[in-house]
């Protein structure tokens, strides 16, 4: 790994996807990324067993739930909520406006070679069914071909 410290910007994506993710800037155990989110979210209750997260809201209104739908939290922006690793989750954007949501993660295992969020997750357990809404920027990798898992 580099130790050099690094700057970074963040720039919104000029795009019309329901969901857009830009990576800030990540080490081989913990990465800042902000989701912007223009209509749903993470759609299905799930949990990262080696990752403990924050997300923070920017702009915008983000709903967090748990098992059951359970509303852990309500955010507006300057607003966040810790996800520990393990903890099953899911968030949706609320109202109007565009969500912009920082994530930043921490690995107890090195992550893989960088390939925005698609690297981590595979350390992903679904708790529900995927539900993919047509045209997000951010979807999980299909396996690899041969069948493997």
């Amino acid at each position: 790994m580099d130790p050099t410290a690094r700057c970074f910007t963040f720039e919104r994506p000029d795009s019309e996807k329901p969901k857009d993710f830009v990576m800030l800037c990540r080490t081989d155990r913990v990465l800042g990324a902000v989701q912007v989110v223009r209509r749903g979210g993470e759609t299905n209750l799930h949990s990262h067993p080696n990752l403990d997260g924050i997300w923070y809201v920017l702009k915008g209104r983000a709903r967090f739930y748990t098992t059951g739908d359970e509303v852990i939290g309500d955010l507006g922006a300057n607003e966040g909520v810790l996800i520990p690793r393990g903890y099953p989750y899911w968030f949706e954007a609320v109202g109007d406006d565009e969500l912009h949501v920082l994530q930043v993660e921490a690995s107890t295992k090195p992550m893989p070679a960088a390939d925005g969020i698609r690297d981590f997750s595979s350390d992903r357990v679904d708790h529900a069914p995927r539900v993919r809404t047509p045209g997000t920027a951010y979807v999980a990798p299909e396996p690899p071909a041969g069948g493997g898992a």
